[in-house]
């Protein structure tokens, strides 16, 4: 069984060669903005998220101003992302609630993030960690995968896998769960053709060791 030690150097080393995703770029927007863009972000490529929501923003910064606009006008802006419509109809809905229930500001606490439409677990822990610096474990498919090879977990689901780094890797390190391993797993531990011969962390991965023989 994988050891707090190991998990601790892992990190380090990811570390070394760590490149800022989208929500440690962005980490300056307000709540309300990192939600809808991580809510956005599911199915969807970090350079197809980031200049769209920079554009968005920077014209519609607050939920009054999605909760007044035309569903239709909404969805033309995020065309290109995965299920826009969907999504469209969820940021709209969101900030009605946020704003009739939570005078526009963000919730705080779990419970009330994923009672909010098209908001879950995943997205609930991001802004979590990386809004409200609160410890949380954000697991989306690249720390489902990665989690997986390294041996650290043997799991279906990523709502599994959630559970189980909670009992393995030691809470200050939680934010780090996501940080580095959805920069490794863009970068290097790809679902398909992972980079093993190039992994600075393959003498660890339980998949890399056997993927490089």
């Amino acid at each position: 069984m994988v050891t707090a030690s190991i998990i601790q150097r892992v990190f380090m080393i990811l570390k070394k060669t760590h490149q800022l995703t989208m929500l440690e770029q962005l980490g300056n927007y307000t709540p309300f903005q990192m939600l809808v863009m991580t809510l956005l972000s599911a199915r969807t490529k970090d350079s197809t998220v980031i200049p769209l929501v920079k554009k968005l923003f920077a014209e519609y910064p607050h939920p009054q101003d999605f909760a007044a606009m035309k569903r239709e006008k909404l969805e033309r802006i995020l065309y290109g992302v995965g299920f826009y419509n969907v999504k469209a109809k969820h940021v709209q809905e969101l900030s009605i609630i946020l704003l009739e229930k939570y005078k526009g500001i963000v919730p705080d606490t779990f419970e009330e993030l994923v009672a909010l439409p098209g908001v879950g677990r995943k997205t609930a822990h991001c802004v979590l960690a990386y809004t409200f610096h609160q410890p949380a474990i954000a697991v989306d498919t690249h720390v489902h995968r990665i989690s997986n090879r390294l041996g650290w977990v043997k799991t279906k689901t990523p709502e599994e896998t959630e559970e189980m780094l909670k009992r393995i890797v030691p809470q200050e390190s939680w934010v780090d769960v996501n940080s580095l391993l959805v920069d490794h797993g863009q970068r290097l531990c790809t679902p398909l053709r992972p980079k093993c011969k190039e992994c600075s962390i393959v003498e660890y991965c339980e998949y890399g060791k056997k993927n490089i023989k």
